[in-house]
């Protein structure tokens, strides 16, 4: 049969189109190919990556980076950080206070900023950001001292290994393996990860270097996080006055900008801005510091940052004294506030009934946990089973068992 020319000028329509999209579509390899071109030299391609622990098929249009992003952003355990303790947890009434799910959103957006302006990899930074505080319990800093203490014997518990553990073994979404399988420099990454309240035990797989830019990135970030926002959310609860922080020198500095610029401002405004105002003198202070040590050490290799002497991405020892400063001020008057305090009584008496019952009653725990028996001690599994709980699901299980007395 012959060809008309209307069917003709379609197939000539699909090839233009096609090619077309081929000019523009950006696939993994246009987008590895460009982190080549505009990355520093001392940045994570993705190209680079030593791999999965499980291999798999490459993405077409997705870096490996991007996938692990996606892939924590997707699993159980990042949604459930909506309903796990900050600082201030359900009991306060108020739904506007940062959750460890809001706070982890906060961190990603900090250190994007950081990633992209030192020309490191974004997507790698995000990952690592998204996924560092997957491992954290129930109510905060106060639930993982609780679950601590009770695995003192039993390898103990932090929540920074803890979030490994998640992404490497407790998450199961693939039926082909156990955990999101997520790259190497994504779990170097996390492994690495170290703030003034976290310094995880490293597995010897990671070996004893610094972490990478990107990693780096995310500490800092996480630090400058949760000290502006603690402030913020603080100030909001009326745990802590603006006048008692009249002798803390970063919020001197920053409530004179922010006279400044908003001169007629109602106070909870100005405070606000306060505190979205010390995010920005510290990510402009670490990028200025940054650059500095950058251009000291020349770095030329991802190697060169992991065995340098000293921390790449850091801020000034003047702005560290001041938000060292600040910490110690949200210590004495915000983590060691009576309504903390009580929240920290109950989260103790809940998660200590509950690690009591589940170690005497495994049988109280979800099927899925108690086949791990099998390969796992029990409290380590029970561990695992509390850890995993928003604060909600840990309270009314709390009071059921309390209720039905086992």
């Amino acid at each position: 049969m012959p060809v008309t020319s209307a069917q003709f000028n379609r197939v000539i329509i699909r090839k233009r189109v096609r090619a077309l999209l081929d000019c523009y579509l950006v696939t993994r390899i246009k987008y590895q190919q460009a982190e080549k071109d505009r990355l520093a030299p001392y940045a994570v391609l993705s190209s680079d990556d030593p791999g999965r622990k499980f291999p798999e098929p490459e993405h077409e249009y997705r870096t490996c980076f991007q996938r692990d992003r996606d892939r924590v952003l997707h699993c159980a355990s990042f949604r459930r950080l909506e309903a796990k303790t900050q600082v201030f947890g359900d009991g306060t009434g108020r739904d506007y206070f940062r959750t460890r799910l809001t706070h982890s959103m906060e961190v990603s957006q900090i250190a994007r900023t950081l990633a992209r302006a030192l020309g490191v990899n974004e997507d790698l930074t995000e990952a690592t950001c998204l996924a560092h505080d997957l491992g954290h319990p129930p109510y905060g800093h106060c639930g993982e001292a609780v679950l601590n203490e009770l695995m003192q014997g039993y390898g103990g518990f932090e929540h920074n290994s803890q979030s490994l553990r998640v992404v490497d073994y407790l998450e199961h979404p693939y039926p082909n393996f156990r955990g999101l399988n997520l790259c190497y420099e994504t779990r170097y990454c996390l492994a690495c990860h170290e703030t003034r309240y976290d310094n995880p035990e490293r597995k010897s797989e990671f070996g004893n270097g610094l972490g990478s830019v990107e990693g780096q990135i995310a500490d800092l970030a996480d630090s400058i996080a949760y000290d502006s926002h603690d402030l913020d959310d603080s100030l909001a609860a009326g745990l802590i006055a603006e006048e008692q922080l009249a002798d803390i020198a970063i919020y001197r500095d920053v409530r004179a900008i922010v006279a400044e610029l908003y001169p007629d401002a109602h106070q909870i405004a100005r405070q606000l801005r306060c505190a979205k105002t010390i995010i920005d003198i510290m990510v402009n202070d670490a990028l200025a510091e940054s650059e500095k040590n950058l251009a000291q050490l020349k770095p030329l290799t991802i190697d060169d940052v992991k065995n340098a002497s000293r921390k790449v991405v850091a801020i000034s020892d003047y702005r560290r004294s001041q938000m060292k400063e600040l910490e110690n001020f949200l210590f004495e008057y915000v983590y060691k506030h009576p309504v903390i305090a009580q929240a920290r009584s109950s989260a103790s008496q809940e998660i200590g009934l509950l690690f009591d019952q589940y170690t005497k009653h495994p049988e109280l725990m979800p099927r899925r946990f108690r086949d791990r028996l099998e390969e796992l001690p029990l409290q380590r599994v029970v561990c695992d089973y509390i850890s995993g709980m928003t604060d909600r699901y840990c309270k009314d299980n709390y009071r059921k068992i309390k209720d039905t007395g086992c």
